[in-house]
């Protein structure tokens, strides 16, 4: 059932809906479910529209709301509504209604399931004004009850998400029961666009994607590729104090390592095609030419081989666990549409772990992934008391999507259930959501402007060990299977970063910050004494950089500080004859006067406690 303001905001895209059926009587209709904060809605408008249209969209939805218009339902047999849509040449829903009657269901997603509902007799149609929608509802008894909204953007969206479909135009919009909130959410949305990855990326020269190069396939500049691998560093230094052994794997892979892993099966609509890398050869009786035929895929995963090294030797029971980690770069062939600066890409480096274990240390190993997870938040300035976290199960009525025993699947469901229980997780069940080889729990955290964004994600995989007949030999000398767990704390090193650069608005924390600490020479004279100073505080492990360009002192101070550098030294005579600095720091209205010791002492405390 929906709640109140879920239904006022279903209510509202069917108003805008009406709206667009008065403003463009050719409009054929999609979908139009409720998102987080609003709604959207699919529209082939058969001509092309921008931002003013969208504004003339919302002003005739505002004026139909004052008219009170009021929300009716009628109930039709299947044949009846199709008759109907058909009638109207909304070629959309007759394609839904079609496949419901042929099929008994539409068998697609949860927003079009939204718009029929479960029944195939009957199905119901809300009216809006002149505007007849296919909806199972509810829907508010008139315009009246809406609240305030406003549309926001317009985006393509391909029907039924699927490239071979026509595009149509996806108009958002958002909706509130009250003015102030949709003020505050307007307010957010200003900032989230401050902090958009993809334009500070640009601003501060960390990264870019050129379509040369490829879509979804990030080129990282100097200063980002050093912010990468300051992060990096961090990431090995933990990984080996706990425990991890790393291990290193190459890009692509016999096209036979997917099948038995099961990839090729379940996920090759994900995988890029299949690279022929076969030779010619002489075949010595004959002297012909003969085909030697090899296959191979671009891994989309890290797995399969950390299995194949596990296999490489037998091992005892005294060996487990075994703790292998990877910043492995993998490859996944997203969809065009769904691509987005570097949150969705097709080239990521997964921060993988797998933990090869015997059954009795299952729960040990999750816990401590859990912690060391909580740890990387923590380190990188997250709140870990708004950590969410969801334990993603099997769907149970389309088993079909998944590898496995039924008892294998119960047993891996319930301990990730057990172990998030104990740790105290603030965690909700998703049915669905699980990979197709096991269960898992998806960690989200919040930025700084409360939006969650995916990261973590532990998963507990009993399939692999059994495809790949992975065993160790028990403490009774026998052959027992193994459990593998898989492990990103980051999700990957792209996404992870674009979240950092979103929060921090691009003023990073100084420990991790491309340059920490910007020198700006006076005049040039006083540039070999800035080099001095560089080579000093770069002996000292600090990441600094000199500005000697030929411009005025303002102009270099300015262009630093749009750099958001935390700390920046103007070097004249004064510093160079030993006097106290005057340094910026960053976010700061008065320069502090700080010897130079005194100023080490401070930064080198700040990158050691991560402040």
């Amino acid at each position: 059932m929906k709640t109140d303001i879920e239904m006022m905001r279903h209510s509202c895209a069917h108003l805008v809906a009406a709206a667009v059926a008065e403003l463009y009587p050719k409009a054929k209709f999609g979908v139009g479910p409720t998102v987080e904060n609003g709604f959207y809605y699919d529209i082939d408008f058969g001509t092309s529209i921008n931002e003013e249209d969208l504004q003339k969209i919302e002003d005739k939805a505002k004026e139909m709301q004052k008219q009170k218009v009021e929300f009716s339902r009628q109930e039709v047999s299947l044949d009846k509504a199709i008759g109907l849509f058909e009638k109207n040449d909304q070629v959309y829903k007759v394609e839904l209604l079609k496949d419901l009657k042929t099929k008994g269901t539409t068998k697609v997603n949860d927003e079009e399931l939204a718009e029929i509902g479960e029944n195939i007799d009957k199905v119901s149609l809300y009216k809006t004004g002149e505007f007849i929608d296919l909806c199972r509802g509810p829907h508010v008894k008139d315009s009246s009850e809406i609240g305030v909204f406003k549309l926001t953007k317009l985006a393509g969206a391909y029907w039924r998400g699927k490239s071979e479909n026509p595009q149509l135009t996806r108009v958002y919009g958002v909706c509130f029961a009250k003015q102030k909130e949709l003020d505050d959410y307007l307010t957010l949305l200003e900032e989230a666009e401050k902090r958009d990855h993809r334009k500070l990326g640009k601003e501060l020269d960390l990264y870019h994607i050129d379509d040369m190069v490829g879509l979804g396939l990030p080129l990282w500049h100097p200063k980002g590729a050093i912010m990468w691998r300051v992060i990096e560093d961090f990431w090995y230094k933990y990984h080996l104090l706990g425990g991890y052994e790393l291990v290193r794997t190459p890009h692509i892979g016999n096209k036979a390592l997917w099948e038995t892993s099961g990839h090729w099966g379940f996920y090759n609509d994900s995988m890029y095609p299949p690279l022929e890398v076969g030779q010619t050869l002489k075949e010595s009786q004959t002297n012909q030419e003969v085909k030697e035929p090899e296959t191979y895929l671009l891994k989309p995963m890290n797995c399969p081989f950390h299995v194949q090294i596990f296999k490489n030797r037998p091992y005892s029971y005294r060996e487990l666990p075994l703790r292998w980690a990877e910043c492995g770069t993998v490859y996944r062939h997203e969809k065009k549409g769904q691509l987005s600066g570097l949150t969705r890409v097709r080239g990521f480096t997964q921060d993988d772990a797998h933990i090869i274990c015997a059954k009795e240390q299952v729960e040990d190993e999750l816990k401590r992934v859990i912690d060391f997870i909580l740890f990387i938040y923590k380190s990188f300035g997250f709140n870990i008391d708004d950590v969410q976290v969801f334990l993603s199960l099997r769907d149970p009525k389309d088993k079909e999507k998944y590898v496995g025993s039924d008892e294998g699947w119960e047993l891996t469901e319930s301990v990730l259930r057990k172990v998030a229980i104990d740790k105290k997780l603030n965690f909700k069940e998703e049915e669905g959501e699980a990979a197709f080889y096991g269960p898992k729990l998806d960690f989200k955290i919040k930025d700084c402007l409360g939006r969650l964004w995916q990261c973590s994600t532990l998963q507990f995989d009993f399939n692999l060990p059994e495809r790949f007949d992975l065993n160790f030999v028990n403490n009774k000398g026998e052959q027992e299977r193994p459990y593998m767990l898989h492990r990103a704390l980051f999700g990957s090193f792209e996404r992870f970063i674009g979240l950092l650069i979103e929060h921090y608005a691009g003023a990073f924390p100084v420990w991790f910050a491309p340059t920490q600490i910007m020198l700006v020479p006076v005049s040039e004279k006083h540039v070999e004494g800035a080099r001095k100073i560089r080579e000093e505080l770069f002996e000292l492990g600090l990441r600094v950089d000199s500005d000697e360009a030929d411009e005025t002192l303002g102009n270099k101070v300015r262009k630093a500080a749009k750099q958001k550098i935390p700390y920046i030294i103007v070097v004249g005579d004064k510093e160079l004859a030993g006097e106290d600095w005057m340094i910026r720091i960053r976010g700061v209205e008065k320069q502090e006067k700080m010897s130079k010791e005194k100023f080490i002492e401070k930064i080198l405390k700040e990158v050691k406690e991560r402040v």
